[in-house]
C-alpha cells in the first residue's frame, strides 16, 4: 500500500481498543521516524517522552482535553522542544556532525558561529521556542506517517495545559517545554464517533495554487 493510501486510512482517532497495546517493535519504527525527520541545520532541537506507563499516563490525562484518548491509547509521545538555543547546544551539535562524518570541527565553525549569533544573540528565548517548536511539528508529521503505514491508529493532541504536563515531566529541568502529545493505539472502531465518517479536505483544485 502506498503512504498515501495509508494516509487516507487514518484519522484523528477518538477513542482505542483498551485491551490492545501496540507492539514494541513497532512503537520503535515510529520513534526512529520521528528521530530521522529533518530539522532546522540538522540541530535535532526537540526531545521525545514515550509514555506507556498507566499511572504517569493518568497524570498526564488530567492535564488534557482529550480524557478518553488518554485514557485508552496504549502508548503517549510527548515531543518537547529546546526551552531556548544556547551555544552549549549547538556546539554539541556541531561536535556530532564533525565526528559522524570525519570531518575538521573548523571547517564547519564558521557556520555554527553564524547561527550562535543569529539565535542566541539576536532572539529572546522566546522567539527561540517558537524555533524549536516548530522543529518538533516536523518529527510529529514523519510519526504519524510512520504509524499510518504500519497500521498503527495515532491522534495529535495540542489541547492540554503545557505547564503543568511540563512540571509533571520535570521538562523544566531539562531546558525542554512540551509541545504536542501524541496518542498510538488501536481504533475502537464500534465506539469511536469519527471511525465510519468520511474524510473531508478541501478539493486539490481549492487547495493547490500551481504557476507553471
Amino acid at each position: 500500500m502506498s503512504l498515501i493510501e495509508d494516509l487516507k486510512w487514518r484519522y484523528a482517532t477518538k477513542k482505542y481498543d483498551s485491551t490492545r497495546k501496540v507492539e514494541d517493535e513497532k512503537v520503535a519504527q515510529i520513534i526512529e521516524a520521528a528521530r530521522l525527520a529533518p530539522t532546522s541545520s540538522g540541530l535535532q532541537q526537540f526531545h521525545l517522552i514515550v509514555i506507556s506507563n498507566p499511572e504517569i499516563k493518568n497524570k498526564v490525562k488530567g492535564a488534557s482535553f482529550n480524557d478518553v484518548v488518554i485514557d485508552t491509547c496504549s502508548h503517549l509521545l510527548v515531543f518537547a522542544a529546546w526551552d531556548q538555543y544556547t551555544n552549549e547546544r549547538i556546539d554539541e551539535m556541531s561536535s556530532r556532525s564533525a565526528i559522524s562524518r570525519g570531518i575538521p570541527l573548523e571547517k564547519s565553525q564558521a557556520y555554527y558561529n553564524m547561527l550562535k549569533t543569529a539565535y542566541v544573540e539576536k532572539q529572546t528565548p522566546e522567539q527561540n521556542f517558537v524555533h524549536t517548536a516548530r522543529q518538533s511539528y516536523i518529527g510529529l508529521a514523519f510519526a504519524m506517517a510512520e504509524a499510518a503505514t504500519l497500521k498503527v491508529d495515532s491522534t495529535p493532541m495540542e489541547g492540554f495545559d503545557n505547564k503543568q504536563v511540563d512540571e509533571l515531566l520535570d521538562l523544566p529541568s531539562k531546558g525542554l517545554k512540551s509541545v504536542t502529545l501524541l496518542a498510538l493505539g488501536y481504533r475502537d472502531a464500534e465506539n469511536d464517533w469519527l471511525a465510519k465518517l468520511d474524510k473531508v479536505r478541501i478539493p486539490t483544485e481549492e487547495f493547490v495554487t500551481e504557476y507553471k
